[in-house]
C-alpha cells in the first residue's frame, strides 16, 4: 500500500517480449496488484509476463488486438473490482521509470486530485531523447487537446504514464472511451465531463531500446477526429444539457455572429472585384457582426479556462 492506498498497476502490452520482465521486477515494494494485458500479442510476451516470480502478477489476454486503449480500460476493470484504490498505467516498453511512482500518487493521496499525469517537458533536460518532429508534434497534439478536453493547465496529453483514482473511475463512461491510440486524449475529454479533478506531475521519460509501432498516417486522423467529435461533445454534456450555461451562449452566439461577418465579408469582396464597389454599409454589416462574434468568442475560451476543475 501507498500511504493508505492500495496500489494497482496496468501493463498493457503487445508484442513486448525483450523488456516485459524489466517493466515486472522493477516495480515498487508498494505496489499491490500488477495486471498485464496482453493485447494478442504474436511473440512469446505473454509466457514472459507470467515467467516472472512475482505473486503481485496476473496476466490477462485479449483474443483480438483491440488496441492500447482497450487494454488500458481492462486493466482499471479488473484492478477497480478487486478493490484498488488507485490505477496506474505503465507500459510494457520499460519507458516509465518506476522510480517516479510515488511522486505521481502524492497528487491523488494528499490533494484530493482523482487523475495524475507525466509530463516530459518541465525541462529542455527532460525531453532531449525525443526528435525535433516529435517535439512540435507533441506541442500541437498538446494545445488541440487542451481545446478539445478542456483541460487548459495540462499538457503532453499522450504522455500514458498516469494514475486514476476509484472515485473518478466510478464517474466515467468506459464504454464512450476510445480503445486506440487517441485513448488518452478521450480520456481527458470524459473526465473534464465527469468534472475530475487533474493534474500534472513532471516525469522524465526514459528512452532506451523500445520500438514505437504508431503508424501516423492511419493515427493522426483518427485522434483528429476524436479531438473534433470529443470537444462538441464536451460543449453539450457540460455547458449545454445541464443548464445552458454563458459558455454555450457565447460560443454558439458568437459563432453565428463571426460566421455571418465572414460571409458578408465574402460577397463584399467578391462584388467589389471590377468597376463596382461594397458600399460602406455592407462593410459594416460585415466588420461589426464579425469583431462581435470573435469578442464573444474569446469570452466563451477565459470563461471555458476558469472553469477547468483542477
Amino acid at each position: 500500500m501507498y500511504q493508505g492506498l492500495r496500489v494497482g498497476v496496468v501493463v498493457p502490452a503487445w508484442n513486448e517480449s525483450r523488456l516485459i520482465a524489466t517493466t515486472l521486477t522493477t516495480m515498487p515494494d508498494f505496489v499491490d496488484r500488477i495486471i498485464v494485458v496482453d493485447d494478442a500479442s504474436t511473440d512469446d510476451t505473454a509466457d514472459r509476463a507470467r515467467a516472472v516470480d512475482d505473486p503481485r502478477v496476473s496476466v490477462i489476454t485479449h483474443e483480438h488486438n483491440g488496441g492500447v486503449g482497450s487494454a488500458i480500460l481492462t486493466g482499471h476493470k479488473t484492478l477497480f473490482a478487486e478493490g484498488c484504490d488507485v490505477s496506474v498505467v505503465m507500459a510494457g516498453d520499460a519507458q516509465m521509470d518506476p522510480n517516479y511512482l510515488s511522486a505521481l500518487l502524492d497528487p491523488i493521496v494528499h490533494q484530493g486530485v482523482g487523475f495524475a499525469k507525466a509530463n516530459r517537458f518541465f525541462n529542455a533536460s527532460s525531453y532531449s531523447g525525443m526528435s525535433r518532429t516529435r517535439i512540435f508534434g507533441n506541442v500541437v497534439l498538446s494545445f488541440l487537446t487542451k481545446a478539445s478536453s478542456g483541460y487548459w493547465h495540462l499538457f503532453d496529453p499522450q504522455n500514458g504514464y498516469t494514475a486514476l483514482s476509484a472515485e473518478a473511475w466510478r464517474l466515467l463512461d468506459s464504454d464512450s472511451i476510445a480503445r486506440g491510440y487517441e485513448f488518452e486524449n478521450s480520456l481527458l475529454i470524459n473526465l473534464n465531463i465527469a468534472n475530475v479533478r487533474a493534474r500534472d506531475v513532471p516525469i522524465p521519460a526514459v528512452y532506451g531500446e523500445e520500438v514505437s509501432g504508431i503508424r501516423l498516417h492511419k493515427v493522426v486522423p483518427r485522434l483528429l477526429g476524436t479531438l473534433w467529435r470529443g470537444f462538441w461533445q464536451r460543449i453539450v454534456r457540460k455547458y449545454v444539457v445541464p443548464s445552458f450555461s454563458p459558455v454555450a451562449l457565447l460560443l454558439f452566439t458568437g459563432l453565428l455572429l463571426a460566421g455571418f461577418g465572414f460571409l458578408v465579408g465574402v460577397f463584399a469582396v467578391a462584388y467589389s472585384i471590377g468597376p463596382r464597389e461594397a458600399s460602406t454599409g455592407t462593410w459594416l454589416l460585415s466588420v461589426a457582426p464579425g469583431m462581435t462574434g470573435v469578442f464573444m468568442l474569446i469570452q466563451a475560451l477565459v470563461l471555458d479556462i476558469e472553469e477547468s476543475p483542477r
